[in-house]
Parts: structure tokens; sequence; C-alpha cells
């Protein structure tokens, strides 16, 4: 009983290192075959356009709540010490640094990343991921680089989208609902952020666009069990997306704040 018990043990403390090669392996083939080989274009823009589709609504919805809610309340404490004039800055960096990217990962992930997931998972239950490997067709080519590639350039539009709507939604916000003056706050967002400051932003929806989109397509190619197997799968890639993101994103701004 001892034994089997270290075995379970072992086995249990396997899996996350088993599931980590895995990814990275996934992740390796991927880079290599956008670097040296072709793939489908037309399955990348196809790609894209539906993840764009079912992500602009849940996105704009996303980024107007913590948008007008960190800016009412930043601009809340902004008027006690009577510098409310500064409200274009804290808007830059609430939706630029951190909210843009973020909302836009955290949706691309749960619209598109599940559809994606939910989509290989289908095909590799019916067999049909293993009957492309015995043809000498490259899965990871044919259908994990497009969906890459669809889901970093959405991340990217749709962080261009968020940072430009906060900024809007602070101003009307500020000005009309708060009394800052309109040239007191489009003269403070160059005080907090920059190019240097946009570019981290889509540097990070970049990254976060390919981790959402490698951890849903390695879910959806290492799937078992049947349809309970894909529902799981679809909904453990979200849940892994998001615990991911945290720390990775919590790392770039670090290295930004010592940078920059």
């Amino acid at each position: 009983m001892g034994s089997e018990t270290m075995t379970t043990v072992l086995e249990s403390a396997a899996k996350p290192t088993r599931v980590l090669g895995g990814v990275l392996a996934m992740t390796l083939d991927a880079l290599v075959i956008l670097c040296t080989r072709r793939f489908s274009w037309r399955e990348a823009v196809q790609q894209a356009w539906f993840i764009a589709r079912v992500s602009l609504v849940p996105t704009l919805l996303v980024m107007l709540g913590f948008t007008l809610l960190v800016i009412f309340e930043v601009n809340l404490l902004l008027k006690d010490l009577g510098a409310l004039d500064l409200a274009g800055g804290i808007a830059g960096i609430a939706s630029v640094q951190q909210i843009g990217p973020f909302v836009t990962v955290v949706v691309v992930a749960g619209a598109g990343g599940t559809a994606m997931c939910a989509d290989l998972a289908a095909r590799t239950i019916r067999e049909e991921i293993a009957a492309m490997q015995v043809l000498g067709i490259d899965p990871i080519q044919r259908l994990v680089v497009p969906r890459i590639v669809a889901a970093v350039l959405v991340s990217l539009v749709l962080n261009v989208l968020i940072c430009a709507g906060g900024l809007v939604g602070g101003y009307f916000f500020s000005v009309y609902l708060q009394g800052v003056t309109p040239g007191a706050y489009l003269a403070s967002i160059p005080l907090f952020t920059g190019l240097p400051e946009l570019g981290v932003s889509m540097f990070k929806a970049l990254v976060f666009g390919l981790i959402a989109a490698i951890i849903a397509c390695y879910r959806g190619l290492n799937v078992a069990g049947g349809s309970k197997g894909v529902g799981d799968a679809v909904n453990q890639a979200v849940v892994i997306t998001v615990a991911v993101l945290v720390p990775v994103s919590l790392s770039i701004t670090l290295v930004q704040f010592a940078v920059l």
C-alpha cells in the first residue's frame, strides 16, 4: 500500500512537469514554423475575424466598466488632494499600462480561446488530428500556428481600441461629470503616458495573446474523455490562462519600472 501511495504521489507531482514540457515544446515548434516554414494565412485571417467578432462587444463592455470604475475612484482621491487636473494622466496609466492588455487577453481567452480549444478538442476526440498525422500533415503547422497568429493580431488591435476607448471615456467622465477642464485633462496625459508606456502595453498584449492561444491549443490537442473531456479542457484553458497572466503581467511591470 505504501509503494502504491508513493507511486501515485510521484505521478501527481510529475504531471505538471510533463504539461509544462509539452507546452514549451509546442511553443518552440510553433515559433520555428512561424519563422522558417509556410502556414495558411487564409486560416489565420479567418480565425482572426472569428475571434474579433466574438470578442469585440465583450471587450468594449468590460473596458468601459473597468476604466470608468478606476477613474471614478481615483478622481475622488485627486479631488480631495486638489489635483483633479491630473485625471487625464491617471486615465492614461489605467487604460494604457494595465487595464488595456489584461482586459484584452481575458476577453480573447474567454471568447476566442474557448472556441479554439473546443474546436481542436473536438477534432482530437474525432481522431481528425491522428488522421492528419497519418497523412503526413503537421497539426502544429496546419492548425496551431494560424490560430496563434490570429490571437496575437486580434490582441494587438483590441488593445489599441481599449487604450483609445479608455482615454475617451475618461475624458467625458472627468470633464462632463467631475468638472475637469478639457485642456487640463489632455495636458496631463503625456505627463504619465508616452510612447515607451504604449510600447510596453503593446508588448504585453502580444505576449498575453501568445500565451492564451498556446494554452488553448495545447489543451485542445491533449484532451481525453469524450464530450466531458472537451468541456473540462475549455474550462481549464481559461482558468490556466488567467492564472499564468497575473505573474507574467507583474513581471513585465516590474521590469518596466526598473528600466523606464
